[in-house]
């Protein structure tokens, strides 16, 4: 078979091409540092460089949605100190307001400072985040979540669910807690309260309740305890539970001890016919920060001229202040829920980011370049290159007129 001139051209050509561009692809590697820079390279090693892309795409979004959760947590654990800090003044003003030695004038003078503690605790109670949103409105985020009332009240208004924030493939979290949680809860371990009903004609006092049986079935439910005439000039009690059954009753005495239900507390002063108190624990007391702090600014404010008056004030302001302090617990045990939460997102930070790097070095071992055997190829493709062009140039200059 002949083979003819055009033929050895052609193929001259051919291998030139083939050999110019397997040196440019080389190049173009060791430019570029990827050993995969289309599919056809590697169609395995793209196909699963894909997948941990997608993969290294979530977790960044999930590492974002964590910046906005620990901004909003942080705000918060902010705000919670603050409130803290505002309830412990209310309390040494409760206390010095409590002392027998105030005049009616200096009284006056503690309720205009707890006022603007009242105040200052309902704007941070309606604080907002970055984004102008209310942190402890739950999902109704876009209003405050207390405002008064009519009355001058302040009612909450916010939503019952905390809002809550993707923060990994596995975990939602809570990001912000309601108001209801944080200013009218309490803790679930606070103790005992009692408290006077604000039309008691008469002026008995008592002491701080305490506990008696705590596997008494009926421990820490409210009961509540009605003074009535005994027709001789004493007085008799009665005592009612959460249900309205009667479940005890007998003759007051001042100064006595009354127990029901593991509870008991001390009583002082003469009652009047209608006169109640309430006694239970405080989880059962529909605790409340704001309505604490209004019912100690108006005892104070108004004046005490008579024994009833004077007793009122008295049970108020102790009620008052174990109430504060059962609204600082509540808000420290909300406070430290918030640290940990802030710690776990470290932890879950930590974990994403040996992700990230594990990513990393999968994606680099499928597409990244190896440089030392990319600098061997490349010499052999440059060689082979040379070769081919040689080739083609003896090629091209054969003629048969040399011979003659």
């Amino acid at each position: 078979m002949r083979i003819s001139t055009q033929t050895l051209f052609q193929q001259s050509v051919n291998s030139l091409n083939r050999q110019q561009g397997a040196f440019m692809e080389i190049a173009q590697q060791i430019a570029s540092g990827k050993r995969v820079s289309k599919p056809s390279d590697d169609p395995q090693a793209a196909s699963r460089a894909v997948g941990v892309d997608q993969a290294k795409a979530v977790t960044q979004q999930y590492m974002d949605a964590r910046v906005s959760a620990r901004n909003a947590l942080a705000q918060s654990e902010s705000v919670l100190n603050s409130a803290s800090d505002g309830i412990t003044r209310a309390k040494t003003l409760l206390l010095q307001a409590s002392s027998d030695v105030l005049s009616d004038v200096d009284r006056n003078s503690v309720a205009s400072e707890l006022k603007g503690l009242y105040e200052s605790l309902l704007g941070q109670a309606n604080s907002t985040d970055g984004n102008g949103r209310y942190l402890f409105g739950g999902y109704r985020d876009d209003a405050p979540p207390f405002a008064k009332d009519a009355g001058g009240a302040v009612q909450y208004e916010g939503d019952s669910r905390n809002r809550e924030q993707q923060i990994d493939a596995a975990r939602k979290m809570p990001v912000t807690d309601t108001g209801a949680d944080i200013f009218q809860s309490v803790h679930a371990s606070a103790g005992l309260l009692a408290k006077a009903d604000g039309g008691n004609a008469g002026n008995v006092t008592y002491g701080s309740p305490l506990t008696t049986d705590l596997a008494d079935p009926a421990y820490g439910q409210q009961h509540r305890i009605v003074f009535s005439d005994d027709g001789a000039g004493g007085f008799d009690y009665e005592i009612f539970d959460a249900g309205g059954a009667s479940v005890q009753a007998g003759a007051y005495s001042e100064g006595m001890r009354l127990e029901v239900a593991g509870m008991a507390m001390e009583l002082e002063g003469t009652p009047a016919a209608g006169d109640e108190l309430t006694l239970g624990r405080a989880t059962e007391m529909e605790p409340d920060l704001f309505r604490t702090l209004e019912n100690t600014i108006a005892v104070l404010e108004s004046p005490a001229d008579t024994p009833a008056e004077k007793a009122a004030r008295r049970n108020t302001l102790n009620t008052g202040l174990r109430e504060l302090d059962n609204a600082q617990d509540n808000i420290l045990t909300v406070r430290a829920s918030v640290g940990a939460r802030l710690n776990e997102l470290d932890v879950v930070d930590s974990v994403a980011g040996n992700r990230m790097i594990n990513y990393e070095q999968t994606l680099s071992d499928l597409v990244d370049l190896d440089y030392v055997e990319a600098a061997a190829d490349y010499s052999l493709r440059r060689v082979g290159l040379m070769a081919a062009q040689k080739a083609f140039v003896d090629i091209q200059g054969a003629s048969l007129f040399d011979q003659l």
